[in-house]
């Protein structure tokens, strides 16, 4: 769901850690990089606070893409909760669960409600008749409750869209679920992310899952067994999960994979994996040293 950093906005002035996920724009000129392009419900959010939870707009941030470079944001949207971001509607945030939404059919179960983000642009989707929200954050409700996105979307669809509050590892649905997508984390790689997608499926038994992080969750399975990111690799890997994992098949999937876990892995690798070149950032490098 977000950047596990203080901020990731407070770029200019400096050089990050190499596990931050906040990008080095020491070297940048940026006057040359690309406007991202502006985001459906960019203009739903409003500034708000509830609890330790805060919707924040910023007037322009630095950002990069899940598996694009460098881009400008304007208007930048983001929740944090205290000093941490949990979630920002940025390339990175939206390119790493678009794959998801484009999935998306019939019933949809999402874990996670944040800003609300996946499940509005769910409920957007023709194909989509109900989109179910697990929260279990008390705050976060309430910030919906105030925020009232859903109610604000065009034609009604809205109303597709149920939250739940509960515990996304204990609900259990009372219809069958088409597809299933978890993104209840703080960081993009966590320890033990397949095994809790697992549990959840084991509740839900959706026909479709697709989970944030997949493609790191993936990388980081398939390198330490010592397959090639490619295709093949993938899917082998996919298989060992277990899971009816869902994106494999979309266009140049395996070169993206790659992308993702260049820029976003950040050292965090299965213990005791041999990294290959091509896929070392410096936050590789410290790891070795």
């Amino acid at each position: 769901m977000a950047q596990g950093e203080n901020t990731m906005v407070d770029q200019i002035g400096g050089i990050p850690h190499p596990r931050s996920q906040v990008p080095d724009l020491s070297s940048v000129d940026l006057d040359t990089l690309p406007l991202a392009p502006p985001d459906p419900l960019r203009d739903y959010y409003v500034p708000m606070q509830v609890g330790a939870w805060a919707l924040q707009v910023l007037p322009m941030a630095v950002c990069e893409g899940y598996w694009t470079g460098l881009q400008v944001v304007n208007g930048l949207v983001l929740l944090r909760r205290r000093n941490s971001v949990w979630m920002s509607i940025n390339p990175m945030e939206t390119e790493s669960q678009l794959i998801g939404v484009d999935f998306a059919r019939g019933h949809v179960a999402i874990y996670g409600l944040g800003m609300g983000w996946v499940a509005a642009m769910t409920a957007l989707k023709p194909e989509v008749e109900q989109v179910t929200v697990v929260e279990m954050d008390d705050e976060v409700l309430e910030m919906h409750r105030q925020l009232d996105l859903f109610a604000r979307l065009p034609d009604g669809v809205g109303d597709k869209v149920r939250i739940v509050e509960a515990d996304a590892l204990d609900w259990k649905p009372d219809r069958h679920v088409d597809l299933l997508m978890p993104d209840i984390w703080l960081d993009m790689v966590s320890w033990g992310r397949a095994e809790e997608v697992h549990d959840m499926q084991a509740n839900v038994g959706a026909d479709m899952v697709y989970f944030w992080g997949q493609e790191l969750e993936l990388a980081r399975h398939a390198v330490k067994a010592g397959r090639d990111l490619d295709d093949a690799g993938l899917a082998q890997t996919a298989k060992e999960f277990d899971l009816p994992l869902v994106g494999l098949d979309t266009p140049d999937y395996a070169a993206r994979t790659r992308i993702a876990a260049r820029q976003w892995m950040k050292g965090r690798w299965l213990e005791g994996t041999k990294v290959p070149d091509d896929l070392r950032g410096p936050a590789d490098e410290e790891v070795d040293s």
